[in-house]
């Protein structure tokens, strides 16, 4: 059955707009959005943008509201007040067919790959692309080598993900997420789980992505070493508020104390 339309839920900038580097459009937004569960805050107010070209990064320590952030943005999980905004469209407004083809152009980095044990490399590069986009095997092949040769692992497409290290399941999960050719990225804790050279290649390996493809990543984090290093901008999520927004140097700077807590416990005041 043919992929439903997604419709437009208000105009959308100008071509010169969305072409201006000095104004690059919100891929991803959050305004004023607020989540509860049960008598808990989750989510106090939140602002957010991911703009077209960008790596954005949201700090924050462990429930601090990182996640459901992300979800809500993917349309998994309801919000209580405020705006969600992914690629110009309302989440809460889409219908399941709309929320199906918008999700045709994002990709999605879990945290620990979520890989396939029972698929080869090449069959879980492979897997929205055969089995969402109903793609060519031809073209399923073609793009599976490309984007398995851009995270450095060309030969490994026969290989089972019990056969790999960490970090090398981590860049088949990223060959995943981009083997679709998504506009934006959502990258979830892109280093836990690695050692610190892994961890270092990985966070190399999305910004050399970025640069040569283009693609709007917005990725959430605790690791502040890949935020500074990954971030062309930057926020910290503490308790549901954003607390602290800019340039990396920004933040470094900021007197705000709970992020000074934050980076002198990690050695980075």
């Amino acid at each position: 059955a043919p992929v439903a339309t997604v419709r437009p839920v208000q105009p959308q900038p100008s071509p010169e707009a969305q072409r201006s580097p000095s104004h690059p459009q919100a891929l991803a937004a959050l305004r004023g959005v607020r989540k509860s569960f049960g008598r808990r805050l989750v989510l106090d107010g939140v602002d957010l943008e991911a703009k077209a070209g960008q790596v954005t990064v949201v700090l924050g320590g462990s429930g601090s509201g990182k996640s459901t952030m992300l979800r809500i943005l993917l349309g998994l999980e309801s919000y209580d007040a405020g705006s969600a905004r992914l690629l110009g469209h309302e989440v809460g407004e889409l219908t399941r067919a709309q929320s199906r083809a918008l999700m045709l152009q994002i990709g999605v980095l879990f945290q620990f790959g979520a890989l396939f044990d029972s698929m080869t490399v090449n069959e879980n590069v492979g897997f929205a692309l055969r089995h969402v986009r109903r793609a060519p095997e031809a073209e399923i092949a073609e793009r599976c080598a490309l984007n398995l040769r851009r995270v450095g692992l060309a030969d490994e497409g026969a290989l089972y993900p019990a056969e790999l290290s960490g970090g090398m399941r981590k860049r088949v999960a990223l060959a995943r997420a981009l083997a679709h050719g998504p506009k934006l990225l959502f990258v979830d804790e892109p280093t836990t789980g690695l050692d610190p050279l892994s961890a270092r290649s990985i966070n190399q390996l999305i910004l050399e992505l970025n640069r040569e493809l283009g693609v709007t990543i917005l990725c959430i984090t605790h690791d502040i070493g890949a935020a500074f290093e990954l971030a062309d901008q930057m926020t910290m999520l503490h308790e549901g508020r954003m607390i602290a927004t800019g340039p990396p140097a920004t933040l470094r700077e900021s007197a705000e104390p709970a992020l000074r807590r934050f980076l002198a416990a990690a050695g980075r005041s």
